[in-house]
């Protein structure tokens, strides 16, 4: 008897030490927990600082994978809008005709475009109806602006791109730049110029290296400030790009809270951007 009610005792305490083992395995992996992938695709400009959140968020959610595609802004919009990614990154406004097909543009932060020419280049500053000029191929040698004799080399990016999209509307230059090369990500612009001391591009404000020396602008230099108050008129925003009618999953939607949340901020200025006064203005929470 005494051998039946020990038994007996000694199954309940397994019952309840094994109910007990689920309960915390639940709280630390089931229901509490938020697993998944989230993927975005587009933007190279946002690389550094989506790449930076993504680490951050990984960090904060061990259970969730972060992944980036850098195709530029226009393939991540198409990426979004077929449904290949969660978000689309863009380092330009959406269109309207994007828009209208049910897209939806939350601003995260603005970022400059630099004017960036060899370091070697004398030229310090160029104003926007300049620099227009010359990327429509009206100036065409540095001697015209000052500078030593030499054939003045275009560098822009490819088509679809959200810098080359901004820089053309900034300077009223769209269909009409003249480039000697038209390359497929920052990165590639940067080192152009960096080589060719007769080279002239544009680039991301938060990938510059001292590689390559940055103009000011109408006497403003591209700075964290002079993005903020406005002051530098070559910049962008950057955009996250979602679908209007589409339910993101718990990882995404946990991951896009996190990036347009203000524990972002201080990852976002850590990579020399500014946080848009109003980051929601144009958000689909």
């Amino acid at each position: 008897m005494k051998n039946t009610t020990f038994k007996r005792l000694l199954v309940k305490i397994l019952a309840a030490v094994t109910a007990i083992s689920c309960f915390a395995a639940v709280g630390c992996t089931g229901k509490g927990k938020t697993s998944g992938t989230v993927a975005t695709d587009g933007s190279t400009s946002m690389a550094k600082v989506i790449g930076a959140l993504g680490e951050a968020f990984m960090q904060a959610n061990d259970g969730i994978k972060f992944t980036y595609n850098p195709t530029g802004s226009g393939s991540g919009i198409t990426a979004v809008s077929e449904g290949r990614c969660d978000i689309g990154l863009s380092s330009r406004a959406l269109k309207t005709e994007e828009t209208d097909k049910g897209l939806v543009g939350t601003v995260l932060a603005y970022d400059g475009i630099a004017i960036i020419v060899h370091p070697g280049n004398n030229l310090a500053d160029i104003d926007i109806e300049t620099l227009a000029k010359v990327y429509k191929g009206e100036i065409t040698n540095w001697s015209e602006l000052g500078g030593a004799d030499g054939e003045i080399v275009l560098i822009g990016r490819e088509p679809n791109s959200g810098t080359r999209d901004g820089f053309e509307s900034i300077t009223d230059t769209k269909d009409a730049c003249k480039y000697r090369q038209e390359l497929t990500s920052t990165g590639d612009v940067i080192a152009a110029v960096a080589s060719n001391p007769n080279a002239i591009g544009y680039a991301s404000l938060s990938a510059l290296k001292d590689t390559v020396k940055a103009l000011t602008v109408d006497g403003i230099a591209p700075t964290e400030a002079t993005v903020k108050d406005g002051s530098y008129k070559v910049q962008r925003p950057f955009v996250l790009v979602t679908k209007k009618n589409a339910k993101l999953s718990d990882a995404a939607q946990k991951f896009f809270d996190f990036i347009t949340s203000e524990d972002a901020v201080t990852i976002i200025f850590g990579y020399k951007h500014e946080r848009a006064l109003n980051f929601a203005a144009c958000g689909n929470k």
